[in-house]
């Protein structure tokens, strides 16, 4: 993002456009560049392959892999350290709500609105199970912090706790008398946090299986739970436009936001616990720090509502997605900034938002009453993310069909032998598009390529990429054998120097 620091004024009271510094003989020249720390949050760069709303984003533990799902049907893994290669999952047979890796990265979890849960190995050519036992659509899926877990809401009014490694069902939660929207695990796993269209977030004891507290707001319903790090306080996002912080040990609401204009569809923690990212349908996202108790950046980027977002791991990257299809990736370190001095040199980005009506607080906090609501706008449209590096090329695995390849937002050609189009019709059309010779030569050049060749083709290139992904298995295995049997080796000698000691 190019710098946007406040420059020096001159005698006449003017500023100039960029930053400049008044030298010793008094003249203003160019000041050196500020640190980038203070440009913060950046985009790094959009992600285009869904082809319907986004509806959930997922990390893997070392930030390596993105997964995210979508309106589409298919569940997508993105490669962040190449950006060269993306796959995309096909099983369900309904619009996709929600995506989450396990703590192990070595399953991802999907809901679906086929009333069904699948758990993925996407290592192994994208196998998967399904978990069959809702009546309805399911919203939302998230794993124990052990990963022995999963738990599931639906809109069948209940929620479920799965085994992942026998892949059955344990036990069902009722008590919620509309649709459930989201259920969560504390940290330690002992405890499930739930909210549904009856205006209820309830807190249930996962061992003993009842709901010990339940908080309830008469003014919307929430969209969105889930707990900080240290696993005492719960956030909802309301339909009500409002972020709610609940301490669950003192069962009383602690902060109460009313920082968008329409309702809020998606909340995640920091992993320091200390800020809170919302996406919401007025097309923002925003960033809360919850020790200042304010609002501190309003990002732009979507081109309609954002309904999903979520740190990584580590905190220094998050994501999210929305219903122009999109899934933008940022980078961000405000952690170990200080927003004062952030504020300050951002001076023209920053926005004065509309005081908050005092019922929108909660009556016993002070916080953002006192003063108007002050952020940092962020907006990518008048940056330059990155152009340079091309769209991921996007591997398909069907369970059914086989694996083909196709770019990145390139549409698709139906025909009545085949369901998809081959790279090489693909890689046809663009050059009939592009060539300046006479179009018939060009169509009958290529008039010979049969559906049924294309289907060869994606057959081949589908061998290939299972014989890479076999490879890639086998290496990793090879590289484990050869370290144990160094450790193997090294203990025998040990032994044999013991031995020759004593003797």
């Amino acid at each position: 993002m190019g710098s946007r620091a406040l420059g020096a004024a001159d005698e006449s009271g003017a500023r100039p456009a960029a930053p400049v510094a008044r030298g010793s003989d008094g003249l203003l020249r160019p000041a050196p560049p500020m640190a980038s720390a203070l440009e913060d949050p950046v985009l790094i760069r959009p992600f285009r392959g869904h082809r319907a709303a986004v509806t959930g984003v997922a990390f893997n533990a070392d930030t390596a892999e993105l997964a995210t799902c979508s309106l589409d049907r298919f569940l997508m893994v993105w490669n962040l350290k190449t950006y060269s290669t993306a796959y995309r999952l096909a099983g369900h047979t309904e619009a996709l709500t929600s995506v989450e890796f396990s703590p192990s990265e070595q399953v991802l979890a999907s809901a679906s609105q086929d009333h069904t849960i699948r758990l993925w190995a996407p290592c192994i050519y994208g196998e998967s199970s399904v978990l069959k036992g809702h009546t309805a659509s399911v919203r939302s899926v998230s794993f124990s912090q052990d990963g022995y877990s999963v738990v599931s809401a639906s809109n069948d009014k209940s929620i479920k706790i799965w085994s992942v490694c026998y892949q059955r069902l344990l036990f069902t939660l009722f008590g919620h008398t509309r649709w459930v929207r989201c259920a969560k695990f504390s940290p330690d796993g002992r405890i499930i946090a739930s909210c549904g269209e009856d205006k209820s977030v309830n807190i249930w004891d996962a061992r003993n299986k009842i709901c010990i507290n339940t908080f309830s707001d008469c003014e919307g319903f929430e969209n969105f739970v889930a707990f900080n790090p240290s696993g005492t306080c719960v956030a909802s996002a309301g339909s009500n436009h409002t972020v709610k912080l609940w301490d669950i040990r003192m069962n009383k609401l602690l902060q109460h936001l009313k920082v968008h204009r329409a309702g809020v569809n998606c909340l995640s923690f920091h992993p320091s616990g200390n800020y809170l990212i919302t996406a919401s349908t007025d097309g923002t996202l925003k960033i809360l720090d919850l020790l200042g108790e304010r609002l501190i950046y309003t990002l732009h980027g979507h081109k309609g509502p954002v309904l999903c977002v979520a740190f990584s791991k580590g905190g220094e990257k998050f994501a999210s997605g929305g219903t122009d299809a999109q899934v933008l990736l940022w980078k961000t370190n405000f952690d170990s900034l200080d927003y004062a001095e952030v504020l300050k040199h951002n001076f023209r980005r920053t926005h004065v938002h509309d005081r908050p009506h005092l019922l929108d607080m909660f009556s016993r906090s002070s916080h953002l009453c006192d003063e108007n609501l002050q952020s940092i706008e962020v907006n990518p449209a008048l940056d330059l993310p990155d152009t340079q590096t091309p769209d991921p090329v996007v591997i398909e695995i069907r369970t059914s069909s086989p694996i083909s390849t196709r770019g990145v937002g390139q549409p698709e050609e139906q025909c009545s032998q085949c369901s998809s189009a081959s790279p090489l019709a693909m890689s046809s059309k663009r050059k009939a598009e592009n060539e300046n010779g006479p179009a018939e030569r060009i169509v009958h050049r290529h008039r010979g390529i049969t559906c049924s060749v294309d289907n060869a083709l994606d057959h081949i290139v589908g061998q290939l990429d299972t014989l890479t992904l076999t490879i890639a298995i086998l290496e990793q295995r090879l590289a484990c054998t050869e370290d144990k049997l160094n450790e193997c080796i090294k203990d025998q000698q040990k032994v044999l120097l013991k031995g020759k000691q004593k003797k």
